[in-house]
């Protein structure tokens, strides 16, 4: 039977780039995975193997680490957008460039006050350790046109130990959970949101404020919300975002329940009054959905693994 060819792209994948500012004698981090992906007229390199049209991923990898140089980083998002404006200005065949970025944070080591013995720890000022908390992520995708920016995290762990129920659900003869009406709520949040700046004529968002806020608002709507399912939770987290930034119109998270249950230790004589649990890594409830502004419709892909 005849074939034709479908959607196909091709890039340079992971490209670490570490970007250092130096003012004086304080150093900035920046520290990306780059991951760019083109296409657009790339029907003949595979139908016939010629090449024409072809920029080569190896030079997508040069210019991520050129840019880096030539226009720093002054945010994850602000460097995708140089690089996909770049792809599809420069490249008549290229008509849509993706780039994927994650970011890993850096904080400052605090070092010994100005009467250490060690010489100089008080001006320190270039030590760092990596933050273990969350991996910021953004996706930049281009037509020459229009720009789509879906900015997130992923891997933040959070808990509360108490204000939180689990009970009034659905029972039948496989149901053995006992219900709960003072339990630990705790997750993994994976998290993207889409932002409504989509031309060069609207105002762009400051990015990295855009993404300290959000992460604010989300955390807060968690650690404030009395919770009676992570489903209600996971709602106020979305809503809290959408009421408190502009910026952006969709929100979807993706939070598996780490369960932690109370081990019986009445076979010890000891009553365990909700101080020693086991936690459970598998298998886990996953709790999965997209928040939406009023009026608009969603974008972001149903399955955060393909973004």
């Amino acid at each position: 039977m005849p074939t034709i060819l479908g959607q196909n792209q091709y890039g340079k994948a992971e490209n670490r780039v570490v970007k250092i500012t130096r003012d004086g004698a304080t150093h900035h981090i920046k520290d990306l995975n780059v991951s760019v992906a083109l296409s657009g007229d790339m029907e003949e390199v595979h139908y016939s193997g010629s090449n024409a049209n072809v920029l080569p991923t190896d030079t997508t990898k040069n210019t991520v680490y050129a840019f880096a140089k030539e226009h720093g980083i002054e945010s994850a998002e602000q460097f995708g957008i140089h690089l996909a404006r770049h792809f599809v200005t420069s490249q008549e065949p290229i008509k849509i460039a993706r780039i994927r970025i994650e970011e890993y944070a850096w904080e400052r080591i605090a070092t010994s006050d100005a009467n250490s013995r060690f010489i100089g720890s008080d001006e320190v000022k270039h030590s760092f350790v990596r933050k273990g908390q969350e991996t910021r992520l953004t996706q930049i995708t281009y037509d020459g046109e229009k720009w789509e920016v879906v900015s997130g995290l992923k891997d933040l762990v959070v808990m509360n130990s108490t204000n939180s129920e689990f009970w009034g659900y659905v029972k039948d003869k496989y149901t053995t959970l006992q219900e709960a009406y003072d339990r630990i709520l705790a997750t993994q949040v994976s998290s993207r949101w889409r932002f409504n700046w989509t031309d060069d004529e609207q105002k762009m968002p400051n990015w990295e404020k855009s993404y300290e806020q959000t992460r604010k608002h989300m955390l807060q709507a968690f650690a404030e919300t009395y919770s009676l399912s992570l489903q209600q939770t996971l709602y106020q987290m979305g809503a809290r975002i959408i009421n408190n930034r502009s910026e952006i119109d969709e929100v979807r998270f993706s939070l598996p329940n780490k369960h932690h249950f109370l081990v019986d230790l009445e076979p010890f004589g000891l009553k365990n009054d909700n101080e020693v649990y086991f936690a459970a890594d598998r298998p886990y409830g996953l709790i999965e959905a997209t928040i939406l502004r009023d009026g608009c419709e969603p974008k972001i892909p149903v399955d955060l693994t393909n973004l």
